[in-house]
């Protein structure tokens, strides 16, 4: 019996031991990662912050967070800042198109690994890229927007930042889905930037337009949001469908109500726990995938349990 005790408390050591270095970098000191995140004024962030920041908690380790508030410039400047700190490795979402390659490449002469989310500098990527399959995802959309348009209608796009990597592949899966729909002609089309009140006035300058329009596709949910504010003056939503991509909590609980039609719901909160994993494997000299992309489900008016579950304990 005294030898399956002693087994016994030499393998909780063991575990023990396993927890306490979950955290630790190469040189076994509590491992530091520093969060740039694009705008925390936008859910879908705010939801990748608050997972990573859990995530880290639970693994012992620090965390320092930088928000550029949609501003490159600034986020250049504090990624310089992280990397003075000497953080062992960055989480990055870039702030936009422009400049969004100086952050990786600095980081990289200073041999500080960095794992890029939602948005990938083509020409500098992260060392692992972690996000939504977009393309196949916005396809998905698009072809249920065939199915109930019947392949006819008038589009108007209201597009996020141009040259993002959301943006970009959004609008590739949308496409493909409309090739199939001749029926569906793209009457208008413009960037909104991400933001709701840009979405809103951008709406409703297509509106003034193009009396005719019968489908808005917001790239992301507040776009989506501006679009249905903007047909509320117009005299109301009517027959028009409004669809979104993000699944944040604005965007379900409008699905919910059945202010857009629908929406494509990412899996932000498993992104963030996936990041701070990535950042951790790499921090430990482990080899980590250049690109680790996750599906999005479709969520529609029509299923408003599943609306609520998603409230409830978002992915």
């Amino acid at each position: 019996m005294r030898g399956r005790a002693i087994v016994a408390i030499l393998m909780a050591l063991a575990m023990a031991a396993g927890l306490g270095a979950c955290g630790r970098g190469n040189d076994g000191s509590r491992a530091t990662i520093g969060l740039a995140v694009a705008n925390l004024q936008a859910d879908f962030f705010n939801q990748i912050k608050q997972s990573v920041e859990a995530e880290a908690e639970r693994r012992n380790v620090d965390i320092i967070v930088s928000d550029a508030r949609g501003d490159a410039a600034t986020q250049v400047n504090q990624i310089y800042d992280l990397i003075a700190q000497q953080v062992d490795a960055i989480i990055y979402i870039p702030a936009g198109a422009t400049a969004a390659s100086v952050p990786v490449k600095a980081a990289e002469r200073e041999d500080i690994p960095v794992v890029t989310v939602d948005r990938n500098p083509p020409d500098a990527p992260g060392q692992s890229f972690i996000a939504s399959d977009s393309v196949a995802a916005a396809e998905e959309l698009g072809d249920w927007v065939v199915e109930q348009s019947g392949g006819q209608g008038n589009l108007a796009v209201l597009q996020g930042q141009l040259g993002t990597t959301p943006q970009v592949d959004r609008q590739t899966g949308f496409e493909r889905a409309l090739r199939d729909a001749p029926g569906i002609n793209v009457i208008a089309q413009q960037p909104a930037d991400w933001a709701q009140d840009k979405a809103y006035a951008v709406a409703q300058d297509m509106l003034q337009a193009h009396r005719d329009i019968d489908i808005f596709f917001g790239q992301a949910d507040a776009m989506a949001l501006g679009a249905a504010q903007a047909l509320r003056g117009a005299g109301g939503k009517g027959d028009t469908l409004i669809v979104g991509f993000d699944g944040d909590i604005a965007g379900i609980e409008a699905v919910r109500r059945g202010t857009i039609d629908a929406t494509m719901v990412q899996q932000t909160r498993r992104m963030g726990r996936m990041a701070v994993q990535t950042a951790l494997d790499i921090i430990r000299g482990k080899d980590v995938p250049a690109e680790q992309l996750l599906p999005a489900e479709l969520l529609t008016s029509d299923d408003t349990e599943q609306a609520t579950r998603f409230l409830e304990h978002h992915p």
